[in-house]
């Protein structure tokens, strides 16, 4: 594992179950137990409830930092397409154990970022231009008509408050991080279909817009930092076509868009 992973520690203490209910608890005691812990008969006795327990949230706010390291690591190429790495080598590396590796692995797996070798680990995937292309194919299809939409029912104001996203994406592309980028990027898109109210339409669009983050392995680190730079300075172009109502300029603008990911 490359050394520019940052390490995420604090699993917390142990969890433990709550106390089991009884069988028959009196009306005023089983009031009393969920008006103070919101669990019907999670108490039986006159003794203080039990607060929840707090290992819960730790683990999965852990499990979620190393999820999203995992998912800069696929952007930055510090995973490498092909290689296969063990949840308890991940878990010493960001000193944790290894189960809550292991989940986000596998939530890395329902997203296609990778596959599980049976008593190895899980391997990067390796992506080709082709997967790329139908990834952009599948988004213009998808929100391509979206900004069409707004471009004539959003009142151009509402279009002048993204801008301060727009301009994020520009300084994180010169930057030349692609995981700062790859944030700002889907910070931006977000908020942009967020116009429609669709909550489904953010959900998909969110993880099509993922997966078309992943670079290839092929990608030199200046041509990738110039598609950036490219791709950022078209945010601010299609916030103008979008308060102008060209449809004509927002559909080329979002094809292209799309598809110049290379």
């Amino acid at each position: 594992m490359k050394q520019g992973l940052h390490d995420v520690s604090g699993t917390g203490l142990p969890w433990h179950a709550a106390q089991p209910a009884a069988t028959r608890v009196p009306a005023q005691a089983r009031e009393r137990a969920e008006g103070t812990s919101g669990v019907r008969g999670e108490h039986t006795h006159s003794e203080p409830p039990l607060p929840r327990p707090r290992a819960v949230v730790q683990r999965a706010s852990v499990r979620g930092q190393i999820l999203d390291a995992l998912r800069s690591a696929l952007t930055t190429g510090e995973l490498c397409p092909g290689e296969v790495y063990s949840a308890p080598v991940l878990g010493e590396r960001f000193g944790v154990s290894a189960t809550p590796v292991r989940e986000a692995m596998q939530q890395l797996a329902l997203e296609g970022a990778v596959e599980v070798v049976p008593n190895r680990g899980f391997r990067v995937v390796r992506r080709g231009a082709r997967e790329l292309a139908e990834l952009a194919e599948v988004r213009a299809l998808l929100e391509v008509p979206v900004l069409l939409r707004l471009a004539g029912t959003v009142p151009p104001a509402r279009f002048a408050e993204l801008r301060p996203l727009a301009e994020d994406t520009a300084r994180a592309a010169a930057s030349g991080c692609p995981a700062r980028y790859a944030e700002a990027d889907r910070a931006f898109h977000r908020a942009l279909l967020a116009l429609a109210g669709n909550e489904q339409l953010l959900r998909i669009a969110e993880d099509l817009h993922r997966r078309a983050q992943w670079p290839l392995a092929t990608t030199p680190p200046r041509q990738h930092r110039a598609v950036l730079l490219r791709d950022a300075a078209q945010h601010t172009a299609l916030l103008d076509a979008l308060a102008c109502g060209d449809v004509d300029l927002v559909g080329d603008l979002v094809a292209e868009h799309f598809a110049q990911r290379d």
